[in-house]
């Protein structure tokens, strides 16, 4: 059974700040809450202190790959779904993840409807 959606533990990790404040902002308009991290070392904290449901996490960040976090996310706590977040018309990057264990990938811009069907899939999967 999936939790309701105010209980589902999101964390949102891209380094454009505006983008994933923005994007938190989105979801908790629609009732959800979402951690944000802007590096990939941060995501690794957050997911050590309190491991969520489902990760969003972009591809191309300065610093930790999101490709390398997806693997050290996967490696210590495989039950985090993690969708990631490709731009410029690269779907490479996103075949590529989901080789590593990544639930799926979209693409930059996204909708906010389609990322939470997206989310609604990954939380099924996550129990």
């Amino acid at each position: 059974m999936t939790l309701p959606m105010y209980e589902w533990k999101v964390l949102l990790v891209d380094d454009e700040e505006e983008f994933i404040t923005t994007l938190a902002e989105r979801l908790s308009l629609r009732g959800l809450s979402a951690r944000v991290a802007l590096d990939g070392e941060e995501a690794l904290r957050l997911v050590e202190e309190n491991p969520p449901h489902v990760m969003i996490l972009d591809v191309l960040m300065p610093g930790m790959k999101g490709l390398d976090v997806l693997k050290a996310v996967k490696a210590k706590r495989p039950q985090v779904q993690v969708i990631l977040l490709t731009g410029h018309g690269s779907t490479r990057d996103g075949m590529e993840g989901m080789r590593h264990g990544a639930f799926d990938y979209m693409m930059k811009p996204l909708s906010i409807d389609a990322l939470l069907a997206k989310l609604g899939e990954a939380m099924e999967k996550a129990g």
